[in-house]
């Protein structure tokens, strides 16, 4: 069995797999048909909390505790769940850990790319043995979405609207019927209570397909926001880069709390195009500037205070990888940057180091 500390980045049902068991020892509540823990003990699992034998949840997912609640009634019904959200708004890390908590395994996915065929969706076929033996069910090879179907477990649909959209809709009788015809075989399958689809998108990048609305109409689709305010921002990241940290094996970083509160200060004001005063307009990139970057920049910065610095996380850090997240167009970001820079950072109390850094990097 492999060891879950030899695994740069375990799943969630291995690496929360004491708090899984705890809340399925505490849980006394009502359970769907093949779910592991109840909605209420998910919902927990997601926000954290204090069980009764004092075993601590984490939190998993910083925000609006409806949302959550919204997303697990919705697999609680027959309805498919669409997590809808701009990049790095965490919904591949709450459908993970979703997929974890309701089915005890996250690893039933498809990846959407625009290169993704119905074959992921629906089945394939072993065409050494289909040649051997023409069509058989030992020839056949499941999808991710065909083997929950079996198994009564969640299959998850990642950026759902890379995939073309012929290939989409492939998912409309799975969603509807809750079968998948294999003509080949003559026969079908149909899904074991328990089944259900979560699917990512967002409508922000380049490459997206729009859904049909026959499919948009199998799906609830819960919007999952931006950090609402500065400090919840800042939590997230600090919590994020910590686990990173003990994963990754990186030596530890003092008093690192004051360029991640500044890291996230520039992505929000640059994000929302005003100071965090709410004095002055500013112009915003091309990028999205997401949480999730947030947390790359300041990991990075740790790794080079680590190894290459005196151990303190300090503004020469962490520039380089903000001019990265910031300037994805090399001429209009890089004016949106510099006017950010000579406007805000250099007349703000206590930031003419980070802004001497910024501009070394940035030429």
């Amino acid at each position: 069995m492999t060891d879950v500390e030899t695994l740069l980045r375990p799943h969630a049902e291995q690496a929360f797999a004491h708090e899984l068991a705890a809340l399925d020892a505490a849980d006394d509540r009502p359970r769907p048909p093949a779910w592991r823990l109840s909605p209420w003990a998910v919902v927990t699992y997601l926000l954290g909390g204090t069980l009764p034998d004092g075993t601590v949840v984490t939190p998993k997912y910083v925000g609006p505790r409806r949302v959550v609640e919204v997303a697990v009634a919705t697999l609680a019904t027959d309805r498919a769940l669409l997590l809808l959200g701009v990049p790095g708004t965490a919904k591949t890390w709450v459908s993970e850990h979703l997929a974890a908590a309701v089915s005890g395994s996250s690893t039933l996915v498809v990846q959407g790319t625009s290169g993704t065929s119905e074959d992921a969706i629906r089945y394939g076929w072993n065409y050494a043995r289909l040649l051997a033996e023409g069509p058989s069910e030992r020839a056949l090879v499941p999808s991710p979405v065909m083997t929950a179907m079996r198994t009564a477990s969640i299959a998850r649909i990642e950026e759902l609207t890379r995939i073309p959209s012929d290939v989409q809709d492939a998912l409309i009788t799975v969603l509807s019927e809750k079968s998948l015809p294999v003509p080949e075989l003559g026969t079908e399958v149909q899904a074991a209570k328990g089944f259900n689809v979560i699917a990512t998108a967002n409508d922000r990048d380049r490459g997206v397909n729009e859904l049909s609305s026959a499919l948009r109409r199998r799906f609830n689709t819960v919007v999952l926001p931006l950090p609402a305010t500065h400090e919840e921002e800042v939590a997230i990241v600090t919590r994020r880069v910590e686990q990173l940290g003990v994963a990754l094996e990186l030596p530890p970083v003092p008093a690192a709390a004051d360029e991640i509160r500044r890291v996230v200060t520039v992505f929000r004001e640059l994000r929302s195009g005003r100071t965090v005063d709410g004095r002055q307009a500013l112009k915003s990139p091309s990028g999205t500037l997401s949480t999730a970057e947030a947390i790359s920049v300041v990991a990075h910065g740790i790794a080079l205070a680590a190894h290459f610095g005196d151990g303190v996380l300090r503004p020469s850090d962490v520039a380089a990888g903000i001019l990265g997240s910031v300037v994805k167009d090399p001429v209009a970001d890089t004016a949106v940057w510099v006017e950010y820079l000579e406007s805000v950072v250099r007349e703000r109390d206590g930031w003419l180091d980070f802004y001497g850094a910024c501009r070394e990097v940035t030429g």
